[in-house]
């Protein structure tokens, strides 16, 4: 078995630990949740310990967008930290941090807290080149710098955001190559749309509004 295969296993693995995890946003370090030890990548250096850390590239094998950094960031310290960059050594892909508020910039960790990376609600951590990330089921190398502890790095699995981690992937994922253009729904409903204004001509009444359908 090739060293790429047996990457793709181990990361196929850790799916329901990685979920059971991430699922624990902003939870204490005495969480029930976290006396799970997941098979991915974890790492303590100091007061701060980075659990499930995860490259979610697009679903789509050869479809052009942006990927993310996925992981839980804990401050076992009694002061604040920020998370002032994360960076892909090895790469030239660049990574857009922005606060769950909204902010772009540096995330803080609060002191004895955590900060969920990735997700509905959480801070996001965009690798804006999502193609310059390594291939899916291989490892890639990740430098989470904070304010106060300095550079702390680990091996993380890539994979794509689908199945368990479609829900912490990236929120722009473009359509897959040869997929039918999403610009015919509008041209069905323009048909529909003719085709009750000519029955109210005739004196019929209309039947109801057109409806549109709204990550």
């Amino acid at each position: 078995m090739s060293r790429s295969l047996r990457r793709g296993a181990l990361a196929a693995t850790a799916i329901v630990f990685s979920i059971a995890a991430l699922s624990a946003c902003a939870a204490g370090n005495d969480a029930q949740t976290l006396e799970v030890k997941p098979d991915n990548a974890a790492v303590t250096v100091d007061d701060v310990k980075i659990q499930n850390a995860l490259v979610i590239t697009q679903p789509h094998q050869g479809v052009k967008g942006p990927a993310v950094v996925s992981a839980t960031v804990f401050n076992n310290g009694r002061t604040p930290q920020t998370l002032d960059a994360i960076t892909l050594p090895g790469t030239s892909a660049t990574v857009k941090l922005t606060a769950a508020a909204g902010a772009a910039g540096p995330i803080t960790i609060p002191a004895l807290g955590s900060v969920v990376i990735g997700g509905e609600g959480n801070a996001t951590a965009v690798i804006e080149n999502g193609t310059e990330a390594a291939r899916k089921g291989d490892a890639q190398k990740v430098v989470f710098k904070l304010s106060k502890t300095g550079e702390v790095g680990l091996d993380a699995f890539v994979v794509p955001a689908a199945s368990y981690f479609k829900e912490f992937g990236p929120s722009i994922v473009p359509a897959p190559p040869g997929s039918s253009p999403t610009a015919s729904a509008p041209a069905e409903g323009e048909h529909g749309e003719e085709h009750g204004s000519a029955e109210g001509e005739h004196g019929a009444e209309p039947s109801g509004e057109a409806t549109t359908a709204g990550h």
